[in-house]
């Protein structure tokens, strides 16, 4: 019944496509990705807030504290079994496919990824997985717009436009804060994007939101009320807030990727390495149950007037009162959160790092502005501190400073909050790019070459293959042979520049022909010349392993309009200039969307 009525839906959208411009569809696709977007969206919140509601009833009705625990250790197993038997064994996690698939798969994601991030981030954050829902619901929303664009034939570049729209619509439901998706779509995923692209975009995106608001209950969503209104008196204070954010988004990112870099090393089958990983993960909850899931309501908890609250249920319940246990409890779940993520994705559950980035800065904000009010030394307004803490982790983790601003200023309803957040957000992203040239999704595609930088022509040459564009039928020369074969192969070819090689392959010189242009024309000298009396060392090499960037390095420096290739040490052809050039154009027109 489900599957008849997909298709007819099918078939009424083939028919307006048939009907509308190119253009038109594009803007009905990006409304129908942002209801899809906003409908997965409400699915996996809205569980995952079940999930949290009742394992806190539990907790304080029954006073089953472990419950908390146990769940996480549920969730990661399930996941994993779902992984093994469902998704034949692998799943790919984190925004850096998206990237990779806009470069390098012609925008196509596969099929299985427009269902897979939910079903598997739904068991592992909902159940209590410290991670977040907002990687997998990008995924998600990449993944429908690529297999809509391929479903009705369109195009790479309305593939990738629509790309862009699911991430934007995905982003903007999960926080009804359309301007933040739209910015997240082009500042972190989409290589190059014109102007005239923004509109499907912000159409998608308004359209997520629009759902997200309509069918989400709000208090599922992470919002605020309360703030206070911004004092410039406190600048200096917000300048080191913006010092330390970086630092702790360093931390947070070379710390997570140390503990998933030691569990993919563990020598032991999939469960067993997520029962290790998810029973440490259920110690640390235990004792710190604001870890559980996304962590939002504790953000929320903290930014309030009774922050005493997150010791409610816990260990350390009797000290609810006590401004300084309270601190101590806040800073030390800061510093454990990267342990807890860690564990989470690299056991084996699902999950991304948005959610705990706003968790730290937030966690962070509150400490730093608590202490400093508790030392005497001025009063700050702690739950703005909470507030824009939240902007420059997220900067500094995913170097977007214009996401981060917006967004938080979007959920924190207006924009009082501005100019503290562009102070933290920019310190704090500069001081991670001085640190982490890469962005924490990038880092994994930077170590296997495939690093995609807010530099423009770094990111297109990235994606040129340098053996599309070696040419290997140059013909060659010995250098023991006289002028007079290379003038009969000059005036049978349009070759201006040669090899040269002896029996082994081995390239002892280049012969360019301007440099024997005069000797050419004198039969006597061709026939008593040899080539290597004319041949000059090469000025630079390259090897057929070298990377596009590499190669028009070389062309920079040398000044020279062909270089030859060399592969196992051998010579194996030549790369033009011109055609390198001609490459990096085709590829730059083929990936700005217009």
């Amino acid at each position: 019944m489900l599957k008849k009525y997909f298709r007819r839906l099918e078939s009424i959208i083939a028919l307006g496509q048939s009907l509308m411009t190119p253009k038109q569809f594009i803007f009905l696709s990006s409304v129908l990705i942002g209801i899809s977007c906003a409908l997965a969206v409400i699915v996996l919140k809205t569980f995952a807030h079940s999930v949290f509601s009742f394992a806190t009833y539990i907790n304080g009705i029954l006073k089953l504290s472990f419950i908390n625990s146990l769940l996480p250790i549920v969730g990661i197993l399930l996941t994993v079994l779902v992984v093994k038997k469902v998704l034949s064994g692998t799943i790919q996690k984190g925004t850096s496919q998206i990237l990779y698939a806009v470069a390098k798969k012609a925008s196509i994601i596969p099929k299985k990824q427009m269902y897979a991030q939910i079903v598997t981030s739904s068991l592992t954050v909902g159940l209590g997985g410290s991670a977040g829902l907002e990687s997998p619901i990008v995924i998600t929303g990449a993944a429908f717009g690529s297999n809509f664009a391929q479903n009705y034939r369109l195009p790479y570049k309305d593939r990738t436009l629509l790309i862009g729209c699911g991430v934007a619509a995905g982003i903007s439901a999960a926080f009804n804060a359309p301007i933040a998706g739209v910015l997240f779509a082009i500042e972190v995923l989409l290589v190059d994007v014109s102007i005239s692209a923004f509109t499907p975009i912000m159409i998608s995106a308004a359209t997520g939101a629009i759902v997200s608001a309509i069918l989400l209950d709000e208090s599922i969503l992470l919002s605020f009320k309360q703030q206070e209104t911004f004092n410039y008196h406190n600048t200096p204070f917000y300048v080191i807030l913006g010092i330390l954010t970086g630092l702790a988004a360093i931390y947070y990112s070379r710390n997570f990727q140390r503990i998933e870099h030691y569990f993919s090393k563990l020598e032991m089958g999939p469960y067993k390495k997520a029962l290790v990983g998810s029973s440490m993960l259920a110690i640390l909850i235990f004792i710190f149950p604001t870890l559980f899931g996304e962590g939002y309501e504790s953000i929320k908890t903290l930014s309030e007037s009774d922050p005493g609250k997150l010791l409610d249920n816990t260990l350390f319940s009797e000290y609810r009162n006590n401004n300084w246990v309270l601190l101590l409890f806040v800073g030390c779940t800061f510093m454990i959160k990267v342990l807890a993520s860690g564990l989470t994705i690299g056991s084996g559950g699902n999950g991304g790092n948005f959610a705990p980035a706003l968790f730290l800065g937030s966690y962070l904000g509150y400490f730093f502005s608590k202490l400093v009010n508790m030392t005497g030394l001025t009063n700050l307004p702690v739950s703005n501190f909470t507030m824009v803490g939240m902007s420059g982790i997220l900067s500094g983790l995913f170097h977007a400073p214009l996401t981060a601003i917006f967004l938080i200023a979007e959920i924190t309803g207006g924009y009082g909050l501005m100019i503290p957040l562009m102070i933290i957000s920019s310190i704090s992203f500069a001081i991670s790019k001085r640190f982490e040239k890469h962005s924490l999704d990038v880092k994994g595609l930077a170590k296997k070459g495939h690093a995609f930088t807010s530099n423009k022509d770094s990111n297109i040459l990235s994606t040129l293959d340098i053996n599309s564009i070696i040419q290997t039928d140059y013909l060659t020369v010995h250098p023991e042979e006289n002028l007079t074969k290379l003038v009969d192969l000059i005036s049978h070819s349009n070759q201006v520049v040669f090899a040269v090689v002896n029996n082994d392959r081995d390239l002892v010189g280049v012969v360019h022909f301007n440099d024997i242009r005069e000797i050419i024309f004198n039969s006597y000298r061709v026939k008593y010349t040899l080539i290597k009396d004319v041949m000059k060392t090469p000025i630079a090499t390259i090897s057929s392993y070298d990377s596009m960037e590499i190669v028009m390095s070389k062309f920079e420096k040398t000044k020279t309009a062909f270089i030859p290739v060399l592969r196992n040490e051998k010579y194996y052809g030549f790369i033009s200039k011109s055609i390198a050039l001609e490459a990096y154009r085709t590829k730059l027109r083929a990936m700005t969307i217009e």
